[in-house]
């Protein structure tokens, strides 16, 4: 689907989609627990519906009943893993966060299980859990490292040292497990943990569904054994990773308000508002935060914490003036696509002045921008950030792909459309 866009300005109020990143979490930690739960809030999209879809095939049952919110969908979930008495195969999709968080619960039953998935996700890294497996003689079968994988073993309490400059995805899959073998274990980090803010919401909803992990530093955690996860009614708080999108189309615009924020949210994204703040932008609440137009400066923005920021800031600072740089964000190159290429090469196309480093971008603001064709890369976040981007062109902008956003954020084109955005399907 291509999605053609005549620019003008958004203004008014959009309702943040919840967490992709917490409903992950509250999912799991109910499959995991005895009893019945609901897990309520959810935006649902392709990478929730992965998640649902292995952990109905580890033996949770998950069906979804009336939401308590407008337009959100609420999952009740009987949780339980089952012993499988043939080889089964798990489809994670394009989820990489499905994929990691969920190989270490796959040996908690003692299964043989094939992950499989589809795009860039296949060729994505799993390095960190292959060396954990092969220390801890956990059987595996992979092609040159990439999906299918398959795992069959049984995971035991102790300690286990792991990167964490590839993924923290590997530490929440881990701790997410380990609290319910028999004995106590530690997770550590062999270099410095990069998005620490993602294991901290790691361990936040983990105390919310009755498991204490023992922070000892980032990098650095103790895990109690014999633990059980808590059964209950939960409510996934609202996306700070999304909301930057509507916040950066007011401050780029006219006046847009987000609800739904939890102002107290340990979520790293939430760090958009202080970036915006910094170029000079104008953000003002709490739950519901109102981004007003203002005139961006460039400065540098450290993406350690907040690597999904990067296509938006990027966005931000091109439309505003001077030098922004955007630093320690090689990672994102190990996305859905290479995010700084991609964002660099599209924003370029219409009209930016980009510069990629090894780890960041070098950006000249331009203020505004001429318009074009651009392509998604079949990436989310390229593509809803090429559509703020249009805000500030003078001319229409066409984005291939532009259905990718289902992967994350299924209404953000009605979104778009309802805060007075032009954009149409183009035939």
């Amino acid at each position: 689907m291509n999605i053609r866009i005549t620019p003008q300005f958004l203004r008014g109020t959009v309702v943040t989609p919840s967490s992709k990143s917490i409903g992950h979490r509250d999912l799991i930690c109910a499959a995991l627990a005895s009893g019945e739960s609901v897990v309520d809030n959810i935006s649902v999209s392709q990478d929730i519906e992965a998640t649902c879809r292995i952990l109905r095939s580890f033996g949770a049952a998950i069906e979804e009943v009336p939401s308590e919110y407008p337009h959100r969908s609420a999952y009740r979930v009987r949780g339980g893993l089952k012993k499988q008495a043939l080889p089964f195969a798990a489809d994670a999709g394009e989820s990489g966060s499905t994929l990691r968080f969920l190989i270490p619960a796959a040996l908690l039953s003692g299964n043989t299980v094939t992950f499989t998935g589809h795009g860039r996700l296949v060729a994505r890294p799993l390095d960190p859990y292959y060396r954990l497996f092969d220390e801890r003689g956990i059987a595996y079968e992979t092609t040159q490292g990439q999906l299918p994988l398959t795992v069959k073993g049984q995971l035991e309490p102790g300690n286990y040292a792991l990167p964490g400059d590839v993924s923290s995805q590997f530490f929440t899959g881990l701790l997410m497990t380990l609290p319910l073998l028999s004995g106590d274990s530690l997770v550590k980090s062999t270099t410095p943990l990069e998005s620490a803010s993602y294991v901290d919401m790691t361990i936040d909803c983990l105390r919310q569904h009755g498991v204490e992990i023992e922070k000892e530093w980032n990098g650095s955690y103790h895990i109690p054994g014999g633990q059980a996860y808590r059964s209950g009614h939960y409510v996934v708080e609202g996306d700070y990773s999304q909301a930057a999108f509507w916040l950066a189309a007011g401050t780029l615009g006219k006046a847009v308000c987000c609800t739904g924020l939890r102002p107290d949210s340990v979520q790293g994204d939430k760090v958009i508002v202080s970036f915006i703040r910094q170029m000079g932008g104008q953000v003002e609440g709490k739950t519901e935060l109102t981004a007003c137009p203002s005139d961006l400066e460039g400065c540098v923005l450290d993406v350690e914490d907040c690597p999904d920021l990067v296509p938006i800031l990027a966005v931000l600072a091109t439309c505003g003036h001077g030098v922004t740089r955007i630093i320690r964000a090689g990672r994102v190159r190990l996305k859905e696509c290479d995010r700084l290429h991609a964002i660099a090469t599209e924003l370029n196309a219409l009209g930016a002045d980009i510069e990629e480093e090894p780890e960041g971008l070098l950006i000249h603001g331009v203020g505004s921008l001429h318009g074009g064709r651009v392509s998604s890369w079949n990436d989310h976040r390229i593509a809803m950030a090429l559509a703020i981007a249009s805000l500030r062109c003078s001319d229409p902008v066409v984005i291939e792909g532009a259905e990718c956003v289902r992967k994350s954020y299924p209404e953000f084109w009605q979104d778009f459309a309802s805060l007075g955005g032009a954009c149409h399907e183009e035939e």
